[in-house]
């Protein structure tokens, strides 16, 4: 729409109320304040046509207004706290209590994600800085929405206030890069009404050095887990403070979730009986590498009975059907697309699978290509399942080859695009129970190439 008004373009935004806030800052994150909007009570989603119709009709001055008159850019309100000054001052009758201020005066602020933050004082500043050999003012990266420039010294601080030590920062710093990569549609994981979060793995010499755990409880908590756990939490931080992810200002997540305060883990290389992620992606095996993939939620892969791979294969495919998961047959409807970039969105899964499942394809003979193939082939639904909450019009605009599928409801469909939608990683202890995690794209991979001397 931004792109249309500065054309000369007239434009209207249908917006639900509870979205304004949202909107207002977009526009201005894009460059255009002043977009024109229709606002309506409700979201268009879930309503019969009769009371959609009702709702437009009572904005239709609005509209009218919208595409008729004269728009400014304008500035939105003031929804989030800029200071001035490169430090704050912040006293207390002791440093307890200066810092018990800090965490209040930060939340208030928007700054925090709720836990208590370390403070970012100048000599702790530096003291992280020394994780990593780069200039404290090189740019990583520009991370929507808010296209923050996502600088080393910006993301230390972040990591820091998250608790990370120095030799976690390289770490950080390598999911920042794959945040912005274009491929990985940061604005639209950032401001989804969706639960998109980051799900960070980590790979080669860099997970030991950083302590990162892969095996029991990797995803936390504990004391075995602080690495993840500070890690999984400074990328989140850095989405919101450089990038500009508010909740409820560019955040719209209907609910939330807990995973979206830090996934972070290390593949359990030493138990696994294949080759690691990164060798698999074209990188030897003596690189570290960090990848990150924006999953929607977690469902457990467990099963205690079945040795035979086909029989894993069976139970694992369940997680994939699950018609109430957007990403579910989302191929039938066509790839979303940012067209500033090229770039359209393959939807992926990841597979978490532990050592004990894993060895036990090994041992009759699989692979990870094996597996793919075969979650590819059982995890089918019906067309008529898949499309329950799907768009027809969408799916008649992206395969209009497939219209005959309306007069075949029953068809069995796969619910991904072909088999190398499934990533399998081996994290975890023993036991049989790995995780699944429905994903909102592909995931991105960076090389750590920065590593400090301390540590």
């Amino acid at each position: 729409m931004m792109e249309f008004e500065k054309r000369g373009v007239p434009t209207v935004s249908f917006t639900a109320e509870t979205f304004v806030r949202d909107a207002r800052r977009s526009a201005e994150s894009f460059g255009f304040g002043g977009l024109p909007l229709a606002v309506v009570p409700l979201p268009f989603t879930n309503q019969p046509p009769d009371a959609v119709c009702v709702e437009v009709d009572e904005c239709i001055d609005d509209v009218i207004a919208g595409l008729t008159k004269d728009v400014l850019p304008t500035k939105a309100h003031q929804e989030i706290v800029t200071v001035s000054d490169e430090w704050l001052t912040i006293k207390g009758d002791s440093e307890l209590e200066a810092l018990e201020e800090m965490n209040r005066l930060f939340l208030e602020y928007g700054w925090g994600d709720g836990f208590p933050l370390r403070a970012p004082d100048e000599r702790s500043i530096a003291r992280i800085l020394k994780g990593t050999t780069r200039s404290p003012d090189d740019i990583v990266a520009v991370l929507e929405p808010g296209f923050g420039k996502a600088t080393v010294e910006k993301i230390a601080v972040n990591a820091l206030m998250a608790g990370c030590r120095p030799e976690h920062l390289p770490v950080v710093i390598a999911a920042v890069e794959c945040l912005a990569e274009p491929k990985m549609y940061l604005r639209n994981k950032a401001m989804s009404t969706g639960p998109h979060a980051p799900l960070i793995w980590v790979n080669g010499p860099i997970a030991k050095r950083a302590g990162i755990n892969s095996g029991v409880c990797a995803l936390g908590p504990g004391a075995m887990s602080y690495a993840n756990s500070v890690i999984g939490r400074a990328v989140r931080l850095c989405m919101m403070n450089i990038g500009l992810t508010y909740a409820g200002i560019s955040d719209m997540d209907t609910i939330g979730s807990p995973t979206k305060y830090s996934m972070c883990v290390a593949e359990n290389q030493q138990a696994s009986p294949w080759a690691p992620y990164h060798v698999d992606h074209g990188y030897d095996a003596g690189v570290s590498t960090v990848s990150v993939h924006f999953v929607y939620g977690i469902c457990e892969l467990h099963d205690f009975t079945n040795y035979q791979p086909s029989r894993l294969v069976d139970v694992f495919a369940t997680a994939a059907n699950n018609a109430a998961q957007l990403s579910t047959g989302l191929w039938l409807i066509g790839r979303r697309a940012d067209p500033r970039y090229g770039t359209e969105e393959k939807e992926h899964h990841t597979m978490f699978i532990c050592p004990e499942h894993a060895n036990n394809f090994h041992k009759a003979g699989w692979g990870k290509e094996e597996i793919r193939k075969a979650m590819y082939a059982k995890a089918r639904m019906s067309f008529e399942m898949i499309m329950l909450a799907k768009e027809r019009k969408a799916m008649e605009a992206a395969h209009p080859e497939l219209q005959w599928l309306w007069d075949s409801p029953e068809t069995m469909l796969p619910v991904v695009e072909d088999p190398d939608c499934y990533e399998i990683v081996v994290v975890g202890g023993a036991a049989g129970r790995g995780a699944f995690f429905w994903g909102a794209g592909e995931p991105g991979t960076k090389e750590v190439t920065d590593i400090g001397g301390e540590s």
